[in-house]
């Protein structure tokens, strides 16, 4: 029986092209206004990474050098956590400004409706930041979506191949691991959680390249159809 569903955002709920062709690209066009505005909200995290990369190189950048350290790392998509903390300072002015709404698939809402009002506890689980997590679930299309969430993970807990992320997940949501379900487009995130004793779907978006290893939905919708079908969704007790 499931009672929770953890799900992942890129390619899953939104789409990639939202974050690679509107979220980043305005992460890079502003981030260097953003920071020297705003360098009380970055010290901390600018402060932690000198002193990693002084630490790791012996090379002691300063506030000009530390900026273009993180840009070069959003452009290799690296998933830093200090990286993600400072993208979800710079995205959070632009939605709170109207300058970006965020992109959700049609199917996604009422779905998620749906289920919330079968009892079910649903949870996000992205390698963005929980504060960018709550942002783009904010500020969508559809309005705010983030009463159906109860828990936001990100990769404090872990990276999202990592089969010990999952097991940190589940100890926070206190359920037995086989009644927690994780949606995915990624292969090797679900792996992961399958190892972990999750239950796993593959959402396979336009452009996702479907797994053999997993029951696989081309959207929400179809999830629900696999849960009512074999999955015997259940209310939480």
């Amino acid at each position: 029986m499931i009672k929770y569903i953890l799900t992942d955002i890129e390619g899953t709920i939104t789409s990639i092209a939202f974050v690679h062709d509107v979220l980043f690209p305005y992460f890079i066009n502003n981030f260097e206004t953003f920071a020297k505005a705003n360098e009380d909200k970055v010290s901390v995290i600018f402060g932690e990474k000198r002193q990693k990369i002084f630490q790791q190189l012996g090379i002691d950048l300063n506030f000009g050098d530390l900026i273009q350290d993180f840009l070069i790392s959003v452009k290799r998509d690296l998933k830093e956590t200090s990286l993600k903390n400072l993208q979800g300072l710079v995205w959070k002015e632009a939605y709170e400004s109207g300058k970006i709404k965020s992109h959700v698939y049609n199917d996604v809402p009422d779905v998620l409706k749906f289920w919330k009002e079968k009892g079910l506890e649903l949870s996000v689980y992205s390698s963005g930041s929980v504060e960018a997590q709550k942002l783009l679930f904010a500020h969508t299309e559809f309005g705010d979506l983030t009463p159906f969430f109860t828990h936001y993970f990100d990769t404090n807990v872990g990276a999202k191949r990592e089969v010990k992320s999952y097991t940190n997940i589940q100890t926070v949501l206190n359920v037995p691991a086989n009644e927690i379900l994780f949606l995915s487009d990624i292969e090797q995130e679900l792996d992961a959680a399958q190892m972990a004793g999750f239950q796993t779907i593959q959402l396979v978006r336009e452009g996702t390249i479907s797994s053999a290893k997993h029951k696989t939905a081309k959207d929400f919708n179809g999830v629900e159809t696999l849960h009512a079908t074999s999955l015997q969704l259940s209310t939480k007790q």
